[in-house]
């Protein structure tokens, strides 16, 4: 739609993880080294982290792309990590191109050594990659250290990379979890962009999708600040906020997306809606019925002290444990 408008010959901001618009930043181009440098060179467990929205996914893409460019190795790609034990090794087995289904366990445990040990003898390697791996339970979590065990005296047979959101990090500090922990060959973390790498991504994306670096850009120095400002530096945001800036640009016939724009999308977005983690700075319903009944004792007991009531004052303050010196509130 907006396209023509602006001469790019594709979607700048695109929400799917194309290994094509990866742009590197120091702490991507680590994690992505890490990754490919713990398969090839066998390290057997790598581990990556990063918020919702750092780019997880889109790193992942770019390794299976490297690692499909590689004939000596087999990967199986798990993305979906709320399973059972056996449906877990089932499933491992079937992106291997193994039989799995109707086998218990065992069988599938059986299978599986066969096929990593004939790959070992052959100098091939084989990679078990997780996807949102903070949902993998303690459980399954134990079942991938005990498939670490399969090695020879020199090698592991099976490299495992875990990628997931901070949570995992908490799971594998956990007292249960040590002896998986301690197998942790490489860790890597990915964190938001700072406010020129944003600008950076930015303009990047922009040329992948056409954009010609010799004109002036799409989007104005406020227009980045303020993108900086209301994603905070998340890649998947910066996307979302500046894919709609585009489209919202497109429609007023402007040539330029202005920080006004931004901040138009950001409200759509209610990007700057207290979140339920802030709830003790805003007070909830709750809250605030506990301060209108408190406030009702409160006149109740101001009328009950007036000089009219007598010793009804003095009553009270002994029902409620007060003196009368002291605040009955």
């Amino acid at each position: 739609m907006y396209k023509a408008f602006f001469n790019l010959t594709r979607n700048p901001f695109d929400l799917t993880p194309d290994p094509r618009c990866f742009v590197s930043t120091r702490r991507h181009n680590e994690a992505l080294a890490a990754l490919y440098y713990g398969v090839r060179w066998h390290k057997g467990f790598v581990v990556v982290t990063g918020e919702v929205g750092t780019g997880k996914t889109l790193l992942l893409r770019c390794l299976l792309k490297l690692l499909k460019e590689s004939k000596d190795i087999a990967y199986a790609y798990l993305f979906n990590s709320r399973l059972s034990p056996t449906e877990f090794l089932q499933y491992i087995l079937s992106d291997f191109g193994l039989p799995a289904s109707g086998r218990n366990k065992s069988e599938l445990l059986l299978d599986l050594g066969q096929f990593l040990v004939s790959r070992g003898s052959k100098r091939l390697t084989t990679v078990l990659i997780v996807d949102e791996a903070h949902h993998l339970s303690d459980e399954i979590l134990e079942e991938v250290r005990l498939l670490s065990n399969l090695e020879t005296t020199d090698d592991k047979l099976l490299q495992i990379v875990l990628v997931g959101q901070p949570e995992l990090d908490e799971k594998l500090d956990s007292l249960g979890l040590r002896q998986l922990k301690q197998r942790i060959a490489l860790r890597a973390q990915l964190a938001p962009l700072d406010e020129e790498e944003t600008r950076a991504y930015i303009e990047r994306r922009l040329q992948i999708a056409g954009a010609d670096p010799k004109h002036e850009s799409i989007f104005s120095a406020g227009a980045i600040a303020a993108l900086y400002r209301e994603s905070g530096g998340l890649p998947r945001l910066i996307n979302t906020v500046a894919e709609n800036a585009l489209i919202a640009a497109y429609a007023r016939q402007m040539r330029t997306v202005t920080p006004d724009i931004i901040d138009d999308v950001a409200r759509e977005f209610r990007l700057g809606m207290v979140s339920a983690g802030d709830s003790d700075k805003t007070p909830n319903n709750r809250d605030m019925d506990v301060q209108r009944a408190a406030n009702i004792l409160l006149d109740l007991f101001a009328a009950l002290r007036k000089p009219r009531a007598g010793d009804a004052d003095l009553d009270v303050a002994v029902a409620l444990g007060t003196s009368e010196d002291e605040p009955y509130i």
